[in-house]
């Protein structure tokens, strides 16, 4: 199986399967009891909490962890409602699913919104951020690099505009985390969400960076997390958090070689089937964007059927972002960018790893449109000028 999803989750680290093991069967006991089972169960808590802070660039106090970073949206976007008298909300076209509609409902609710459109090359338009921006504005929420189209996003820009009028800036980094490096100190941001599982932790757990200093009230009352998280804490799954960022911490010296040889790989790939396809659109080629992404259409080939012919070849990519694909509604993100329905639901996301195998990947980029080539008939609507083309 050639592995080409690793935007939706990648595969735990052996090490991190290994350490929650180690928790289920000896520290299971409640970080939160007083005998010596429960103090060493959180001995292991604030291991794990030190060892997220120093890949993060955070202290561990300002660390909450949650359920994963849809649970952090919800904390960070919730909590901005009423604080310090404000309540106006300003985010991105492009944001997950899961901030659009929790957006939409507080909007229903009286909650003041505004919405930062995408240009065609899926880049922030920040001269309307500039004008969206207010002095209602309590957050203004923006993800660090898009899930579907990659594109890094301006968050130092936005973080200037927002504190330069009184607001906070909360940074969706799921995608960006273990892809390039970050350093909530230095980010300009006041409230980050990260999860887990997309740089080989488990799913189920992450967490909401909150800025010392920050009064932030609980989505869940209770007395863990310095009160602003209540419940139980999933000790294995920290624990496996703690240990995923341990190990990419460890291996940061050599970022820059890494995303450099993901960047070229991924170029590669891009420019093999264009070499094979007469009519390629790769979605937000034109702006910088994370090394390990490409969103892409082929022609006017579905992308059900685009997946289904990588499937018969041994490949795993998705239709975007997969909390919201395999339905029959285009991507939101193409559709802010001015993308056709049409267009947009032809549209196929791949993203790839430090282990994707170059030849595997190269082969693939022929192999798939002539699978598709042999497979439509000419007269079909979707089909379009797939043709053979044999790399040099």
């Amino acid at each position: 199986m050639l592995y080409l999803d690793h935007n939706a989750t990648t595969p735990p680290l052996p090490a991190v399967v290994q350490a929650m093991a180690d928790v289920m069967v000896e520290h299971w006991a409640n970080p939160s009891s007083q005998h010596d089972a429960g103090q060493a169960a959180r001995s292991l808590l604030q291991r794990a909490r030190e060892q997220v802070a120093g890949f993060l660039g955070c202290q561990p106090a300002e660390i909450v962890f949650t359920s994963g970073a849809t649970e952090a949206n919800h904390l960070a976007l919730r909590g901005a409602v009423g604080h310090g008298g404000r309540s106006g909300l300003v985010i991105s076209a492009g944001e997950h699913a899961g901030v659009l509609k929790l957006a939409a409902q507080l909007g229903r609710q009286g909650v003041p919104l505004g919405l930062i459109g995408l240009g065609p090359d899926g880049g922030l338009k920040l001269d309307e951020a500039d004008m969206l921006i207010g002095e209602g504005t309590s957050l203004v929420s923006v993800m660090a690099a898009n899930n579907e189209t990659g594109v890094l996003m301006p968050t130092a820009e936005l973080a200037r505009l927002a504190h330069a009028r009184g607001a906070l800036l909360h940074v969706d980094a799921t995608q960006l985390i273990g892809k390039l490096p970050f350093d909530f100190s230095r980010s300009g941001a006041d409230l980050v969400s990260v999860s887990a599982h997309k740089f080989g932790g488990p799913k189920g757990v992450g967490a909401l960076i909150v800025r010392k200093g920050l009064n932030w009230p609980a989505l869940f009352p209770g007395s863990q997390e310095r009160g602003r998280r209540g419940g139980t804490e999933n000790l294995p799954g920290i624990v496996g958090f703690g240990v995923a960022a341990a190990q990419h911490a460890w291996t940061s010296s050599n970022w820059h070689d890494r995303t450099a040889r993901l960047a070229v790989l991924r170029d590669r790939f891009e420019a093999a089937l264009k070499a094979c396809c007469a009519d390629v659109r790769v979605f937000g080629a034109g702006l910088p964007r994370l090394p390990q992404t490409s969103f892409l259409r082929l022609g006017q080939v579905h992308a059900d059927l685009a997946l289904k012919r990588l499937a018969e070849l041994g490949a795993c990519a998705s239709s975007g972002s997969a909390c919201s694909s395999g339905g029959q509604a285009p991507s939101a993100v193409l559709t802010a960018m001015g993308v056709t329905r049409e267009e947009a639901l032809c549209a196929v996301r791949l993203s790839f790893s430090p282990d994707t195998p170059e030849t595997a990947l190269l082969a693939l980029a022929q192999d798939w449109p002539r699978c598709l080539a042999d497979t439509l008939a000419p007269d079909t609507h979707i089909f379009t000028r797939i043709h053979t083309g044999v790399l040099a």
